[in-house]
């Protein structure tokens, strides 16, 4: 099955990446999906070889392509940041990936999170002054705008629409009274637009208690970015475990292409031994699937996956069991 828009930019990364990545496109392929794809050399890796994090002119190029597939980025013989920011946060500013989605799927529960993924605590507003010294202050600012915090908003109550109608906005509005306020009142307003939904809103560490007492409580979550990435975590936790964790980097105008990652790291300590569980990868494999509008194959692979979450094996076996599925 082909279709037109369907370039992919494949970067299988540092570690597990690379393994999980090929299973992920292996599973694709079985599916009777064919894509258009390009790898990419970036990572940790590859910034130890020349100091190559991720060029502009590759930046350039992916915008002719619809999606990025990526594996996992990062090498403890790289300062912690480096790659991130440089690579993954670069991305997601740069290509306008505003939506990060994550889906969490378990035996009694089933909702999804929306994070903003272009502003708050991550979009680098602040300094330092006197650094090193006994009077050393550092600042670090969330940074929230009205166009930045709607349009998160109103994706979530677009993906609500087509899920139970039911949104949740986790934020902490009784103690960041400015950054609470834009996003409960931007909530608020955007409610009135759409009726069927049935609304609610928790502190933050409410939430915590919830993902691990009561998850079904939850349909769709919206969040910021910062309160989305550690909630994100804990929701895999809950899950069945970081590796099956999921997820999108979405631009859903896809003025540029959105990117699809398993989120559980490069694990170099497994690197290499067909020890990585690739059903994380799967997952976002078929979630872009879904996005390039291959619907039935990506619904076909997400319920193989969630049939085989307990499977055990080599990397190559488990993605074997998904593909006996199909």
């Amino acid at each position: 099955m082909t279709q037109e828009g369907n370039k992919v930019a494949v970067v299988g990364g540092d570690g597990i990446g690379p393994e999980v990545i090929a299973e992920g496109l292996r599973v694709i392929s079985a599916a009777g999906i064919s894509l258009q794809t390009k790898s990419f050399n970036l990572g940790g890796a590859r910034y130890l070889e020349d100091e190559t994090i991720l060029p502009d002119e590759i930046l350039e190029e992916w915008r002719a392509f619809d999606a990025i597939y990526l594996g996992a980025v990062g090498d403890p013989r790289v300062t912690p940041g480096v790659i991130e920011r440089g690579l993954l946060l670069k991305m997601r500013f740069e290509l306008d990936l505003y939506i990060n989605e994550r889906p969490f799927v378990a035996a009694d529960h089933n909702f999804v999170v929306i994070r903003e993924n272009t502003e708050g605590a991550y979009a680098g507003e602040g300094g330092v002054l006197r650094k090193g010294t006994p009077s050393e202050i550092a600042t670090q600012g969330s940074v929230n705008t009205r166009m930045g915090v709607e349009r998160c908003i109103r994706y979530a109550f677009e993906t609500a629409m087509k899920r139970r109608k039911h949104l949740t906005l986790v934020h902490k509005t009784n103690v960041l009274s400015f950054a609470g306020d834009l996003w409960q009142r931007t909530f608020d307003e955007l409610a009135t637009q759409y009726p069927e939904v049935v609304t609610d809103y928790n502190h933050v560490d409410a939430a915590c208690i919830y993902f691990v007492e009561d998850p079904a409580r939850y349909d769709v979550i919206v969040t910021d970015n910062l309160f989305g990435d550690i909630l994100t975590d804990l929701g895999g936790a809950v899950s069945g475990g970081v590796g099956l964790a999921a997820s999108a980097n979405l631009n859903p105008p896809r003025t540029s292409p959105s990117m699809f990652e398993p989120v559980h790291g490069s694990a170099p300590d497994i690197a290499g031994q067909s020890k990585a569980n690739p059903i994380a990868a799967i997952i976002s494999g078929a979630m872009m699937l879904d996005f390039l509008g291959f619907d039935q194959a990506a619904s076909k692979i997400k319920q193989a996956c969630h049939d085989c979450a307990s499977e055990q094996g080599s990397t190559t076996q488990i993605a074997d069991a998904v593909i006996a599925k199909l």
